[in-house]
């Protein structure tokens, strides 16, 4: 006989039960998880083949290692010049930066322009890029256009990509990170391409610590905000009314 769902609340006042939610712990399909919860980047990088459907163009994951040193700490790499991913795509960081995270805070949705040549259409363009040649890496304009190499160094990261180039699907990407000070599966680097938005949170206790690399240099006119006020904290209302007080 199934449970009487209603019988089993009704210790609870009826305004209660009106209100009241359960939650679904049916896991749902991987594809699904990626694009709504996040997956770990672990898991991205061993279950690419089943998600190639739902990856964005021009993201990248790949391993980091991270070498304990039991009672003295640990060693990792980053990236060793002309070798491993970055050197099989061919982009070379024409600038490195670092950048910390407190516990808690996040950096809204940024985006960097795509470079679009003269003569032919954004859509033309990226599907020539991405569609018909994905893998002659010789084609793309990495000193005309930001992509990010991003490493993790400190804390747990949940990134949020979203793809807005003009004339692919809209995929969005949403896993977990681990710094090198948590070692395991989900040690790993990221690469952004220009026209994908991407938001960072710090999740867990510990700050997040990172370094970058960019295909250029740093310009300001290229780091478009999207849907980025959470990096505005609000002042208490009362504090709000109080300083607007002219006093008069």
């Amino acid at each position: 006989m199934e449970p009487n769902i209603d019988r089993e609340w009704i210790g609870l006042r009826a305004t209660a039960r009106t209100q009241l939610e359960t939650r679904d712990y049916q896991e749902a399909s991987l594809v699904r998880r990626l694009a709504t919860t996040g997956i770990g980047a672990g898991e991205a990088m061993q279950e690419r083949d089943q998600l190639k459907d739902a990856w964005i163009p021009g993201v990248e994951i790949f391993q980091r290692h991270v070498y304990q040193q039991k009672g003295r700490g640990y060693f990792a790499e980053l990236v060793r010049v002309h070798e491993g991913l970055l050197g099989r795509i061919g982009l070379n960081p024409e600038q490195w930066a670092s950048a910390l995270m407190h516990c808690g805070s996040a950096k809204g949705f940024h985006i960097h322009p795509p470079h679009v040549p003269d003569g032919v259409t954004a859509e033309t363009w990226f599907r020539e890029l991405y569609m018909e040649f994905p893998d002659d890496f010789t084609r793309r304009p990495y000193d005309l256009e930001q992509w990010d190499i991003m490493f993790f160094l400190t804390g747990l990261c949940e990134m949020i990509l979203v793809d807005d180039r003009e004339g692919l699907k809209r995929r969005i990407m949403r896993f977990m990170i681990s710094g090198d000070s948590k070692p395991g599966s989900d040690n790993s680097a990221v690469v952004i391409p220009p026209g994908v938005s991407h938001a960072l949170r710090c999740i867990g206790n510990e700050d997040l610590i990172m370094v970058y690399g960019t295909s250029t240099r740093f310009q300001p006119r290229w780091e478009g905000r999207i849907g980025s006020g959470i990096e505005n904290t609000p002042l208490p209302l009362d504090w709000i009314q109080y300083l607007a007080n002219s006093g008069e």
